[in-house]
């Protein structure tokens, strides 16, 4: 089987339309049914409270592969010079149960979320979209500025994060890549309010009511997914429409997991409040976005299938081009 390092992922010039393309086109296919999904599961190691370990699984039908990715949730990890999130996928046969890769998912996973985050805008938020809003700056972070003004070229961009010296790198590295000013804020408001798109990607150690129903003005898309909840509990007050990526998903894993899990706790966010999965407005049978002045929260958890999806173009690309390493397996 082949083992692709993150070395070898990056040597083959895989590009964000590459993947936004593969994670829409997965999307299309959770929306027809020709995906095996399972919610996600969580290993929580007697570390402290260091961070835990998500393990995600699934099964692409008309690529005909199956797979695993375990990935470290790890916060503090850049006090070490890691990454906080760091995975492993592996790629199986579904015909014979043969494993065909390992892949480095560090990348993937970040690129993926990011994929998600542009590919539910495409659908959801105004088309004249000029402002974002963004929380976070590590991880998820970039490929979520990235791919969303690869789709919507911005005005305006203001980012912000817990830590000064983070938020100020993260806009400088911004600006140089996408040769646009980016605006490093100090507080959430600054940030958030009166953003046509808001993005949620905090990494908060428990939960505060950060991100308030005001800042959300008519017409606007928030996409909060924070493992950790940093949203008002009655936001969804003011929201028009929730879209998740899987409702299964939304309510699985540890309960202390999740940027809506006060909401679903507290009976606010129920299935029936919830307007449709993701799949199904990308491949055409549930409405997305209806009007320029609907208030339109999405919520994605990440889906395995997206992994799964990437990481098989990545392995395309790499046995075209023999990159990777051969390991014997038996």
């Amino acid at each position: 089987m082949r083992y692709l390092s993150g070395a070898d992922i990056d040597s083959l010039g895989i590009t964000g339309a590459d993947i936004v393309g593969a994670v829409e086109d997965v999307l299309a296919d959770h929306g027809t049914g020709r995906v095996v999904f399972e919610p996600r599961t969580h290993l929580v190691p007697d570390n402290g409270g260091k961070g835990h370990f998500n393990v995600l699984r699934g099964h692409l039908s008309a690529k005909r592969v199956s797979g695993v990715k375990v990935v470290g949730d790890f916060v503090s990890n850049f006090e070490r010079g890691l990454p906080s999130e760091m995975a492993l996928i592996l790629l199986l046969d579904p015909e014979t149960g043969m494993p065909r890769a390992i892949v480095d998912g560090t990348m993937i996973t970040d690129a993926r979320t990011g994929a998600m985050t542009a590919v539910g805008a495409k659908y959801l938020a105004r088309r004249d979209a000029k402002v974002l809003g963004h929380v976070g700056a590590r991880g998820t972070a970039w490929w979520n500025v990235v791919l969303l003004d690869s789709l919507f070229d911005f005005d305006e961009i203001r980012v912000t994060s817990k830590r000064p010296e983070s938020r100020a790198d993260f806009a400088e590295r911004l600006a140089a890549r996408l040769g646009k000013p980016v605006r490093a804020c100090a507080t959430w408001e600054e940030t958030l309010d009166g953003a046509d798109i808001l993005v949620e990607a905090s990494r908060l150690t428990s939960p505060e009511p950060l991100l308030r129903k005001e800042f959300v003005r008519p017409g606007a898309l928030l996409v909060p997914y924070g493992t950790i909840s940093a949203l008002e509990l009655s936001l969804l007050d003011v929201v028009d429409k929730v879209v998740v990526d899987d409702w299964r998903e939304s309510r699985s894993g540890n309960p202390a997991f999740g940027a809506l899990r006060p909401q679903l706790d507290a009976g606010l966010l129920t299935e029936e409040r919830v307007h449709a999965e993701i799949g199904d407005v990308v491949a055409g049978t549930r409405p997305g976005r209806e009007n320029d002045r609907e208030r339109v929260l999405f919520w994605h958890r990440g889906l395995s299938t997206t992994d799964l999806a990437v990481a098989h173009l990545i392995l395309g690309r790499a046995e075209q081009a023999d990159a990777g390493t051969m390991l014997p397996y038996r």
